[in-house]
């Protein structure tokens, strides 16, 4: 699938330079000379991104603008300006527009800002929730689970969607909680509008304010201009604040007031700005504890926490992991251009086996290294990283020696619910040594191990000796 971008400017070499800057296979560049063409290719093509011209013949860029948003307003629109003080930009950002380029382009820049523009488009429009058979495209993002906490989850996520109560969505890292945001969003009353993700922790404490909240001119050293912030730009929208626990107190107390009453005050400025926007926040730090040492405002976390959705790690959702392996797979192969690669019983088993302190981060990389390891169409345990092979060993080996230094690798990683992982350990040696004893003949692996048929394939799935959907 093509990624279009849509280019209105009246300057042929500027149609020209951005063609060029952007070939590429996957990418379509769609130019127009004025914004009457610009309007009709919008209609037809329904692009990605959209870069406008602010000075065109037949209309102005911040009109045409405006005509495209009332047709969708979640595509992603870049003005170009040959005018660095120009007002007209800003009074565009302010109504909703993704940014604002200056002329002569910048081409690193100009890469840079469509990329970033490209994410926000396909986080509002690649569907979150994948239901079973259902086809997507291979380089989605998608929320995989059938497991009984995973189905607790989509109920939360359908009970709060319609509402505009902010949610804070709580987690280990990887477990993918920017998706949950996405799933929110996508069934809002706000899916029209557009979904911003910010990341907290990536930003420092003065850039992060500015990023969210905009400046005003001379409100810092380097500050030329007025800036729109994201609050203000997201209007009508969805704001994700991924990593909230790492927002700096100050900043803390902006968000709560925007929570509170929809308004606040630009950096260096004194005059209230109005809004509107839902805020999905999410972290990985305990905001209680966070609370009692005096880095969380308390009252921000009340605000916060009027809908709590906890995702559980993936430890804790085994049943999931032979469909996430299968989906990722998949998704890998495509990637990296090679026919679908299967993955052996023994490969399956020792990915089952593993603790994934990564969660589903961690096992897509470790698929992703397996692929380029295997050098055939089937990746073996020896093509897993480390961890998993060195997890698997163990396990196999299965003295009570082993089982000792795996408690005691378990307590020093600081989990939970340890005796249940051995258990789950242990029970899967026993099928694996069965299925290999009996070479995988499930009646007489039923009788000697003293299971009913259907509970020996239940667990059977769960230790990936058998494919999910047999």
């Amino acid at each position: 699938m093509h990624t279009k971008i849509l280019v209105v400017d009246d300057e042929p070499n500027i149609l020209y330079v951005i063609e060029r800057c952007f070939a590429s296979a996957k990418m379509k560049v769609i130019t127009a000379a004025n914004a009457r063409a610009g309007l009709q290719a919008f209609q037809a093509e329904r692009p990605d991104v959209a870069l406008l011209d602010i000075r065109l013949p037949d209309k102005s860029g911040l009109d045409l603008f405006q005509e495209l948003r009332t047709i969708d307003a979640r595509v992603p629109v870049i003005l170009m300006t040959a005018y660095a003080k120009s007002e007209t930009a800003i009074e565009a950002m302010s109504r909703g527009a993704f940014d604002y380029l200056l002329k002569p382009l910048d081409l690193d820049t100009l890469k840079k800002l469509v990329a970033k523009a490209i994410e926000t488009s396909r986080l509002q429009r690649v569907t979150a929730v994948i239901d079973d058979g259902e086809s997507v495209p291979d380089e989605a993002e998608q929320i995989i689970g059938r497991s009984d906490s995973m189905q607790e989850v989509y109920k939360q996520i359908g009970r709060v969607a319609p509402h505009n109560y902010p949610v804070l969505i709580t987690g280990e890292s990887g477990t993918g909680k920017e998706l949950i945001a996405r799933a929110i969003y996508q069934h809002s009353t706000r899916r029209d509008g557009p979904f911003l993700a910010i990341n907290c922790a990536a930003l420092p404490e003065t850039l992060l304010e500015s990023e969210l909240f905009g400046h005003e001119k001379g409100a810092f050293t380097g500050a030329e201009q007025r800036r729109i912030g994201k609050f203000e730009q997201v209007n009508g929208g969805t704001i994700f604040l991924d990593e909230i626990g790492d927002m700096s107190l100050v900043t803390q107390a902006k968000a709560l007031r925007l929570l509170q009453q929809q308004q606040f005050e630009r950096l260096g400025g004194n005059s209230p700005v109005t809004t509107d926007v839902r805020v999905i926040a999410a972290t990985n730090k305990n905001l209680d504890e966070a609370v009692k040492l005096g880095a969380f405002r308390l009252d921000l976390y009340y605000r916060l926490n009027g809908f709590n959705i906890a995702l559980p790690p993936l430890r804790d959702r085994r049943d999931d992991i032979p469909r996430l392996v299968e989906y990722f797979a998949k998704q890998l192969c495509a990637e990296q251009n090679r026919p679908p690669c299967a993955i052996s019983e023994a490969a399956s088993a020792a990915l089952n086996r593993h603790s994934w302190p990564g969660n589903i981060r961690e096992l897509r990389s470790a698929l992703s290294f397996s692929l380029l390891h295997a050098p055939g169409n089937m990746i073996e345990v020896s093509d897993l990283p480390e961890t998993c092979r060195t997890a698997s060993a163990a396990i196999t080996r299965g003295s009570s020696s082993d089982f000792a230094a795996l408690t005691r690798q378990y307590l020093s990683e600081g989990r939970t619910d340890i005796y249940r992982q051995l258990l789950g350990d242990f029970e899967a040696q026993v099928l694996r040594a069965a299925w290999d004893e009996l070479s995988g003949n499930q009646a007489k692996m039923s009788e000697k191990l003293g299971l009913a048929r259907m509970t020996l394939r239940g667990k059977l799935r769960d230790t990936g000796l058998i494919p999910t959907d047999s």
